[in-house]
């Protein structure tokens, strides 16, 4: 069972009773979920369990990632996999068919796409049940206010990821390095991203990084395959090499190739 979309309709900026509804929101989700989350860990996609010391992100706390929609999806899918709540504020572009490319649950995502200036109330609130949420900031952020909203995301065991530089942020997460593949001289269609994810947090100031396809073939997010190693050169004859397999650097290629 979802929201209604008559009470995240009027979390927009042309609401005259925002706060009234952001009330009545929590109240509802409350009947959804308990209101504090034990789980000292949210489940990463198996493809970015590397980039984090622990496999997974903090439970109460927040981290700053790139706004990318398609990074903002691949982290918050093994939560929603596991039947976890999440929450997207503030990204109107994002779509509902990309989430359920990424295997997310639909019927426990809440979305409120333009939550205007009332963006940290909405969050407020909604950390108070949903254990992971993303949001896109839409206004200055006061001090007082990050300091009270860290202090429920600790009291709550509320992660939240938020697309701008966090105060007292546990780490970072940004997408760099991107390459389109499919689209050929004139010809083709783009299928898949080829893209550097890469991670640095307070107890993992070296950064660490992986490569994946982000999106993928099939929309969501795929590990990319090692690349093979130590393959002899083509130019080079080794002379540790047989010498009728020296004699064919074509058939070596081929199996190069094939992985």
């Amino acid at each position: 069972m979802g929201i209604g979309l008559d009470a995240v309709t009027a979390l927009s900026p042309a609401g005259d009773s925002r706060a009234g509804e952001v009330l009545r929101l929590r109240r509802e989700i409350s009947r959804m979920q308990r209101r504090r989350s034990d789980l000292p860990l949210l489940p990463l996609d198996p493809a970015l369990t590397a980039i984090l010391p622990d496999e997974g992100l903090q439970a109460g706390t927040a981290y700053t990632v790139s706004s990318s929609p398609s990074l903002v999806l691949a982290l918050l899918s093994a939560a929603s996999q596991k039947g976890l709540w999440c929450a997207v504020i503030g990204m109107p572009t994002l779509g509902v068919e990309a989430a359920a490319a990424f295997g997310i649950d639909l019927s426990r995502l809440i979305l409120v796409p333009e939550p205007g200036e009332r963006w940290m109330a909405v969050t407020s609130a909604l950390s108070e049940v949903v254990p992971l949420i993303a949001v896109h900031p839409g206004g200055r952020m006061r001090d007082a206010d990050v300091s009270r909203l860290n202090a429920r995301l600790r009291d709550r065991g509320c992660t939240l990821l938020v697309t701008a530089a966090w105060p007292q942020s546990e780490g970072t997460i940004r997408v760099h390095d991107p390459h389109w593949h499919g689209l050929g001289a004139g010809w083709g269609l783009l299928s898949d991203c080829t893209v550097t994810v890469t991670a640095q947090t307070r107890h993992m100031p070296v950064p660490s990084s992986v490569r994946v396809r982000l999106p993928g073939s099939q929309g969501a997010i795929e590990p990319v395959a090692a690349e093979l190693t130590a393959l002899p050169s083509l130019t080079d004859t080794p002379s540790s090499l047989p010498a009728e397999t020296a004699a064919r650097p074509v058939e070596i290629s081929r199996w190069a190739a094939a992985g």
